[in-house]
């Protein structure tokens, strides 16, 4: 198992709207995550603009950046937090995708999860702070 932990999170200013990632890896401990006033040390992070889209799509996409780092470097057994209910249920197979602009995302996300024996959990918005502060800082540019 790895000592790597992840948290990932997508932004819309509409539902679609002006679309962003944020995400951040820590190796070992995290530290507090409530309020991002002093970047914490971590071995990965992303804030990218990534266009229009919806929340849940750039909560996908979101995920699916990390993943694919993860596995590009060789990790396994990463745990990733989200804030987004809907999309941890789905990939875990609580929900179905009944949409079908997520069904491609949510594939690919499956996929990347099974390669890198990673898993995805729910975590509340305040404990998400860092990759939500990465997310809305890339939609503002």
């Amino acid at each position: 198992m790895s000592n790597l932990i992840a948290f990932a999170d997508g932004a819309s200013k509409g539902n679609p709207g002006p679309a962003a990632i944020g995400g951040v890896i820590f190796s070992g401990s995290v530290p507090d995550l409530t309020a991002y006033k002093a970047e914490p040390k971590h071995l990965h992070a992303i804030s990218e603009f990534i266009g229009t889209a919806t929340n849940n799509v750039a909560e996908y996409r979101a995920i699916l950046r990390l993943l694919e780092w993860i596995r590009d470097n060789g990790h396994f057994g990463v745990k990733i937090f989200l804030d987004s209910e809907l999309v941890v249920k789905q990939l875990n197979g609580a929900y179905k995708v009944k949409s079908e602009g997520l069904k491609d995302y949510y594939e690919k996300a499956r996929i990347l999860l099974s390669q890198t024996k990673s898993t995805v959990a729910h975590v509340y918005r305040e404990k998400n702070a860092i990759a939500d502060y990465l997310a809305n800082q890339a939609i503002r540019g």
